[in-house]
């Protein structure tokens, strides 16, 4: 074909110029002390509780001393991203003066033109709580950011190859931020003579306070239901009772979360994180929430659910009431105490009427207020002086109530 040549030859120069300047070309980056930090997310794998646990995985580097941090969660949210910088600065010793991130959905929202974005309210929050300026790379230029990048790949034999082991997600991460301080002193720099620690000690005091950590909680809204529960994440927790049809808010962290409504906190609850789509979802029950109903329904006592786990001298206090007539009311009497005293106190005291075979609410009130008001529960022996003890006790005689009535009737 007439022309094909000089196509060829066109085609072959551009290949070798794009192999040239194009793809796989970088410019050499240089930082200077507490200027920036890169951040990245990964998923890796470790043995928690005995099960295999895909985990996703915080990493933060100093862009100028290379000192790095890795940290573990069960997710990749907002409230785990917030979390991940609080320890980050701690660890760190403080915060540089700007972030270098991709375009992960827990910070940017929406991907514009060039540098273009719309950024989580949220994180914008937090940044403006540090006080540093966060960055975002282009669109698949992972380059950008290369320091964090080349941290993801190398904590995958240094950190996580063998696959770590430990009884919980806490314990492990505290092992990671141990095993990271002790990388830095075995890793040498690979610009500047010594280790990335020496570096660190550097750049440490170049770094921003931290100040106190950022509040990184992220909120919803729910509704408690008619049974006194609000529903999170394919799971259901308690709310006090007074609460029941009317509209909450939960501040989510990562381990817990608040129940919050009329500016006030009602509770807390421990996080459950479930990834399995199996079962039906945990129900956590406070039986404290359920007070204010059964103290108007005593007979739902009997077989509640948030009822059965109460701790065991409340369990052996109602199995004895429970016998009696009216000792359903008795026993929600008895737990309403915890309501208005400390509840060690309340079960001290249980625990004591029971010993003594009195387990009656009367008993375990006189004995809840001697500990409060910390008299001696048992009464001390009293020894009488000598002079004061009897020689021959005295006898009873009913006949001597008889004489006084025959001198009664005389005396009439």
């Amino acid at each position: 074909m007439v022309g094909s040549q000089p196509l060829r030859d066109w085609r072959d120069d551009y290949r070798r110029q794009q192999q040239m300047s194009g793809k796989g070309t970088f410019v050499p980056l240089s930082f200077a002390p507490g200027e920036a930090f890169q951040f990245d997310w990964s998923e890796d794998w470790a043995i928690i509780d005995g099960v295999r646990t895909k985990l996703q995985v915080a990493h933060f580097k100093l862009s100028y001393s290379r000192a790095f941090f890795v940290r573990a969660y069960l997710l990749q949210t907002h409230e785990m991203l917030f979390d991940a910088h609080n320890h980050a600065f701690r660890v760190l010793g403080g915060v540089p003066r700007r972030g270098i991130y991709d375009n992960m959905r827990t910070a940017v929202d929406k991907v514009g033109r060039g540098k273009e974005r719309n950024v989580n309210t949220r994180f914008l929050t937090m940044v403006s709580h540090y006080l540093f300026e966060a960055e975002f790379c282009n669109p698949a230029a992972g380059w950008e950011k290369g320091q964090v990048e080349k941290n993801v790949q190398d904590a995958r034999h240094r950190l996580w190859q063998p696959t770590p082991q430990a009884d919980t997600l806490d314990a492990l991460n505290q092992w990671l931020e141990r095993r990271c301080k002790a990388l830095w002193q075995d890793i040498p720099h690979g610009v500047d003579p010594g280790s990335v620690a020496d570096a660190w000690a550097d750049e440490v005091e170049r770094l921003m306070a931290m100040g106190r950590p950022f509040d990184g909680f992220v909120e919803y809204g729910k509704r408690v239901s008619p049974t006194c529960l609000v529903h999170f994440e394919r799971n259901r927790y308690s709310v006090p009772a007074s609460f029941a049809n009317r509209p909450v808010s939960l501040r989510v962290y990562p381990d817990r979360f608040l129940v919050v409504a009329e500016g006030q906190i009602l509770c807390e609850h421990r996080r459950i994180i479930d990834r399995s789509h199996d079962g039906p979802g945990h129900t956590v029950y406070d039986w404290r929430h359920y007070l204010a109903v059964v103290q108007r329904k005593p007979g739902a006592l009997r077989n509640g659910a948030p009822f059965l786990d109460l701790p065991e001298a409340f369990q052996q206090l109602q199995r004895h009431l429970l016998r009696t007539a009216g000792g359903d009311r008795e026993m929600v009497e008895i737990l309403a105490l915890v309501l208005h005293h400390d509840e060690d106190a309340v079960l001290t005291a249980v625990a004591m009427a029971l010993e003594a075979g009195v387990p009656t609410k009367t008993h375990i009130l006189n004995l809840l207020h001697r500990l409060i008001d910390a008299k001696p529960i048992t009464t001390p022996p009293v020894t009488a002086p000598q002079a004061l003890r009897l020689v021959s006790e005295p006898m009873a005689n009913v006949e001597r109530y008889d004489a006084l009535r025959r001198e009664n009737r005389h005396a009439s």
